[in-house]
């Protein structure tokens, strides 16, 4: 059942690692709104890296974001937890892969194993939550903007992006959960101890008494054995 469970984890694990590789390079973060609109002639779709327009004919151009310090501060600041996410998964899938007991690197030695592949669910969690972090944070811009009366510039609802980066943050989360909890340190072999003899109490205050052999007197011995009529 711990194998099952190990390899299910680490499964779940790598599907959200990839789907969050994905998200990342995914153009529909975010999408101008159509609501209020008349008539719409271009829809204007963003990532943490570029900005696209496309028209009615379905022609499209993009331009990336030119300078780093011209983006707003969590703009910045995602796509640092996205990259580290994916850092910390790529860590983790190494980890898993050398700390699951259906594989043969050191399988001498169990105790590190277990260790290793928790160290690697641990990651994987980690990876999860920037991510999820990531992605909320984002979303909370997009809505408090939509929200406000008094912003002026152009207004965009929530991409499919997100959506696809929340799963896969959730993903990530429960198979690196599976793994850490799969993960059991196995116990060293028994040792056999030798414990001293200890006599009872009966034992140790009875004296060792050895039974006194006959004294023979050696002027004695003659005259018991022959009589005193045999020296006469």
């Amino acid at each position: 059942m711990s194998l099952l469970l190990e390899a299910v984890g680490f499964f779940l694990a790598v599907v959200g690692w990839a789907l969050l590789a994905v998200t990342l390079f995914n153009s529909y973060w975010r999408v101008s709104t159509i609501s209020g609109n008349v008539i719409t002639t271009s829809t204007l779709f963003e990532n943490l890296w570029q900005s696209c327009a496309t028209d009615s004919t379905g022609v499209y151009n993009c331009w990336e974001f030119q300078s780093l310090l011209e983006l707003p501060a969590y703009l910045q600041a995602s796509r640092a937890l996205m990259i580290t996410a994916l850092v910390l998964g790529f860590f983790g899938i190494l980890c898993g892969l050398v700390g699951m007991q259906c594989t043969k690197v050191a399988e001498e030695n169990p105790n590190v194993k277990a260790k290793i592949a928790a160290v690697g669910g641990c990651l994987f969690v980690l990876a999860g939550i920037c991510g999820m972090v990531t992605l909320s944070w984002y979303a909370f811009n997009i809505t408090r903007d939509f929200f406000n009366p008094l912003f002026a510039g152009t207004k965009y609802e929530i991409g499919p992006a997100l959506y696809l980066g929340w799963s896969a943050s959730l993903l990530a989360i429960i198979g690196g959960g599976f793994l850490f909890s799969s993960c059991k340190t196995h116990s060293s072999p028994e040792k056999s101890y030798s414990y001293p003899y200890k006599a009872t109490k009966s034992a140790m205050s009875a004296p060792n008494v050895t039974p006194a052999r006959p004294r023979i007197d050696s002027n004695a011995s003659s005259v018991g054995k022959y009589g005193k009529n045999a020296y006469v």
